[in-house]
């Protein structure tokens, strides 16, 4: 068994016991006639909550298609338990009452099989089954914060150092060797090194050049784009009439400049800090008090972007 599975199994039998002692605190079904032999039905019941959840986990796979995922965030886990709680709660109910019909009908005739018994066992179960939720959404959501407070710091020692890596190569790129003769023709861009400038152009005359490094975001608005950029230390922002795919497409050989929102276009050399709000990534730009959002579809493309340049 690997570690979901066995994460999986340990979550369904923790839920399983709650849900037996509180059964047997409260005695429903007409476990207290049963004196001693109450808790051997209670066993049993028991047996068949964890069969239940086994067979609800084989319907969320391959039915509802929710499978167990170890990098599930947190949304993913709400959702999913929440569709396996309206799949497994009524299945336990009638596995309950099956079991009620058969075993403890004898000295409990209340328990023959009815709608009446149905709901009220749906009633019980459906009861402990919010209860456990509300546990384990506590306990995820907690574990799931911990471990984006902790991806997120590991995430801004990366990009400073990545931003260390990139103005450390821009220095030596621009220093001559010693017995390099100085020209003063700029240097020709090759296949694999990208020019350190660049003209976006949209669909009228409206251009404006730049350094990529002097790039900040840019920012899509209608019909428009937004770059802003740095000019002499200031942020000024130009307006292009384009598309920002088509700006996307035209910087596609800047690894450093990625899409963080459908809105948004950034360069990871100016973001200050990464940080979260509401549960969600957010970007901090230096030289000035902006902050970009980065939708849930783009955080992992954000997230490789400064692991992998």
């Amino acid at each position: 068994m690997n570690q979901g599975g066995k994460n999986t199994f340990r979550i369904r039998v923790i839920s399983t016991v709650f849900t037996m002692l509180a059964l047997a605190v409260f005695k429903p079904f007409g476990l207290d006639v049963w004196e001693w032999m109450g808790y051997v039905h209670l066993l049993a019941i028991g047996v068949l909550g964890i069969v239940c959840c086994f067979v609800t986990e084989g319907i969320m796979k391959y039915v509802v298609r929710k499978p167990w995922q170890q990098d599930m965030d947190v949304d993913y886990i709400i959702r999913r338990n929440l569709w396996f709680q309206l799949i497994n709660t009524p299945l336990v109910a009638l596995a309950i009452c099956l079991y009620r019909h058969f075993v403890m009908s004898d000295l409990v005739p209340a328990n023959v099989l009815s709608w009446n018994n149905f709901l009220e066992t749906l009633v019980i179960i459906a009861f402990c089954s919010f209860a456990i939720g509300l546990y384990w959404r506590f306990k995820f959501r907690s574990r799931y914060l911990a471990s984006e407070l902790e991806e997120t710091r590991l995430l801004n020692e990366r990009l400073q150092q990545l931003q260390q890596e990139t103005e450390r190569r821009a220095r030596t790129a621009a220093v001559p060797a010693p017995n390099e003769p100085t020209t003063p023709a700029q240097p020709q861009a090759t296949a694999t090194t990208p020019p350190p400038d660049i003209t976006l152009t949209g669909s009228t005359s409206e251009s404006v050049t730049l350094q990529v490094s002097d790039l900040l975001y840019i920012e899509a608005v209608g019909n428009y784009v937004k770059v802003y950029h740095l000019n002499d230390g200031q942020v000024l922002s130009d307006m292009l009439r384009a598309t920002s795919k088509q700006m996307e497409e035209d910087l596609s050989d800047y690894p450093m400049i990625v899409r963080c929102h459908r809105a948004f276009l950034v360069n990871l050399g100016q973001v200050e800090k990464i940080f979260s709000q509401a549960g969600a990534m957010q970007l901090s730009i230096k030289h000035c008090q902006d902050a970009l959002p980065v939708s849930r579809s783009h955080t992992a493309d954000i997230k490789k972007a400064i692991k992998s340049v």
